[in-house]
């Protein structure tokens, strides 16, 4: 099997996990303060990433890797998951799944200025045409404006597309799990603190579906979903493999609708296959190597 179909593969099923992040957030948003749910879930991760570590041996990054793990940190550790919580509590996961639809673009854009790909004129124009359908979709749903959830939500995307794209370069150098796990070691001092502070006193009021869409955050969303997402993408190429995430509007959606109740209206739906079939477009379009 080709390294591009592999990463293919390997990215639709990280992708597959991601689509759930955001039901996942509405359950728990109630009875979870938004920092606490972005910040304690890598808490929880990052338990699980340093037996990781510590079992397999794993040499300590160097002093460059350990300023991109930094980086990485920042966008997929803290950004993302924050920024996202928030917005959760504004607007249904069903909408940040389809403003989401841009996140391919994003990824791709970073990939190309930190690393060695080079899309074809066609593969811009048709994701420059997917992120106007999203912009549409935000306004249509906003009233005729962009609400303050769909510029965290925005936020959160320009986070995890540095996160995304660092990420799959650094792990051609120590491996797809290796980087997320390394990410959350390094970003624990700066974490912990803010996730004490907004902790819950009580944790009775939650009951099993709000624990485990809480584990799930920390150990699919936060950790495991890296681990494929990652290799996919080192094996695949940014550019190319991050337009999986076509799938994930439709996987939320559908969580969304199963999970929560969300009703999916037509303008929803319209604009999901606008924004996929455009960004699916783009994904056939000729990547090449910089010289």
């Amino acid at each position: 099997m080709k390294n591009e179909t592999k990463g293919m593969l390997l990215g639709i099923l990280g992708v597959s996990a991601f689509g759930l992040t955001l039901p996942t957030t509405r359950i728990v948003i109630p009875y979870l303060d938004p920092i606490f749910i972005g910040l304690g879930r890598a808490v929880v991760a990052t338990l699980f990433a340093a037996l990781f570590l510590l079992l397999s041996r794993q040499k300590i990054p160097n002093r460059k890797q350990i300023y991109q793990l930094l980086i990485i940190a920042s966008g997929v550790v803290v950004g993302f998951p924050i920024l996202s919580s928030w917005a959760m509590q504004y607007v249904p996961a069903s909408h940040g799944g389809v403003v989401l639809g841009i996140l391919p673009l994003a990824t791709a854009l970073v990939g190309v200025y930190i690393g060695d790909e080079r899309p074809s004129v066609p593969f811009w124009l048709v994701s420059v045409a997917g992120s106007g359908f999203v912009i549409l979709y935000a306004l249509n749903q906003g009233s005729g404006g962009i609400q303050v959830a769909d510029l965290a939500l925005l936020g959160a995307i320009f986070s995890a597309a540095i996160g995304y794209a660092v990420g799959a370069k650094l792990s051609k150098e120590l491996g797809g799990w290796q980087v997320i796990c390394w990410a959350l070691v390094v970003a624990f001092p700066f974490i912990i603190i803010p996730t004490i502070r907004y902790a819950p006193e009580s944790l009775m009021g939650m009951h099993v579906v709000e624990y485990a869409s809480f584990i799930y955050l920390a150990l699919v969303s936060q950790l495991f979903a890296f681990f494929v997402w990652y290799k996919g993408l080192a094996l695949g190429g940014v550019a190319r493999v991050s337009q999986a995430q076509l799938l994930q509007p439709f996987i939320t959606i559908l969580a969304s609708s199963l999970f929560l109740g969300e009703i999916i209206d037509a303008a929803t739906m319209i604009f999901v296959f606008l924004v996929v079939g455009s960004v699916w477009l783009g994904k056939r379009m000729p990547i090449k190597e910089k010289a």
